[in-house]
């Protein structure tokens, strides 16, 4: 993999109402790496979005995190707007999601592909004007018998699956670190449930 920077954007709605969804899995992973930077989010009006920057591994790649102000179905703006200020292209993106068709408590990583129904994904799509960028689904499972989708992802997680979200996270930020390292196959073979 080349020193290009790499920008990982963690999807979520802003917030304290927000904080504990499922729909926010993206803003809790980025503040996993966040702490492995040392870094503090701080406001960066380029994107209308916060920020923090450092490197993963010494002489490793820089790394933007970015974590929108807006909410998930008006992600693109920010997206776009902070990849321009940076100057990386979409090859170099990563957006971490929740995944509806992944059980809790998995992820998958690949490359490129369709929205599948979600909003942030589809507003990203939308101003990049491409969907060929890195993607961390992360598993939430379906709703239990007829929960409507959109409660149910704008639902904390229930009791149980808080006791298994930290190692959850943890693993997601471990796959990103994986990614920007080693590359979509390794990562594939070591992360993909």
């Amino acid at each position: 993999m080349s020193d290009e920077a790499w920008l990982v954007v963690g999807l979520g709605n802003p917030g304290p109402t927000y904080a504990g969804n499922r729909h926010n899995i993206g803003y809790l992973v980025n503040d996993e790496l966040a702490t492995r930077l040392r870094g503090t989010w701080r406001s960066h009006k380029a994107g209308r979005s916060d920020i923090v920057e450092g490197r993963l591994s010494i002489g490793g790649p820089r790394v933007v995190l970015c974590r929108p102000k807006s909410f998930m179905n008006e992600t693109g703006g920010p997206v776009k707007a902070t990849a321009q200020f940076y100057k990386i292209a979409p090859d170099h993106l990563i957006v971490i999601h929740d995944e509806l068709d992944i059980d809790f408590d998995t992820m998958r990583v690949k490359y490129g592909g369709g929205d599948n129904g979600h909003n942030g994904l589809k507003s990203i799509r939308g101003s990049l004007g491409t969907g060929d960028f890195y993607r961390v689904r992360v598993g939430i499972g379906r709703p239990p018998g007829r929960q409507d989708v959109a409660d149910f992802v704008l639902k904390d997680y229930s009791a149980a699956e808080r006791k298994v979200l930290p190692f959850q996270v943890d693993t997601a930020a471990d796959a990103i670190e994986c990614l920007i390292s080693e590359g979509l196959e390794k990562t594939q073979s070591r992360f993909n449930s």
